[in-house]
């Protein structure tokens, strides 16, 4: 959701990663998502003309979120019909600083450019047949 209210109840308050409702959109979540037991830690920013959130898992560092998790955190942060964004960038300008981490974006200042869902493949307009 937009607003990130509602995620005050997962904002780390205490340690290097602290933060209140005071600093906004930019602080640190912690969440367990359904199924996966493990926990992950989410690092949301708005500054430089993104909303931003870094997923990792805390206690498996080295282990990438799944698609599954990604979809989860994009729609704990945004809304539905907002369009967020895994970049992968030129070799030169690409940057690992957490190897487990995976990034989401949305551009604040102008709309991206955005592909056609036909792109991907024909939408389901009926149900499949059994």
């Amino acid at each position: 959701m937009s607003d990130w209210n509602h995620l005050n109840k997962h904002r780390i308050k205490t340690g290097p990663y602290a933060s209140d409702p005071s600093y906004g959109f930019n602080g640190a979540f912690k969440f367990t998502l359904p199924p996966d037991p493990r926990s992950i830690l989410c690092i949301a920013s708005d500054g430089c003309g993104f909303k931003h959130v870094s997923v990792s898992y805390i206690l498996s560092p080295a282990k990438t979120p799944s698609w599954e998790v990604m979809c989860q955190v994009k729609d704990l942060f945004w809304e539905e019909e907002d369009w967020v964004v895994q970049f992968h960038p030129a070799k030169s300008e690409s940057v690992n600083f957490h190897k487990g981490a995976l990034h989401l974006w949305e551009c604040l200042d102008r709309a991206m450019p955005t592909p056609t869902s036909i792109l991907v493949g024909p939408k389901q307009t009926e149900p499949p047949s059994p």
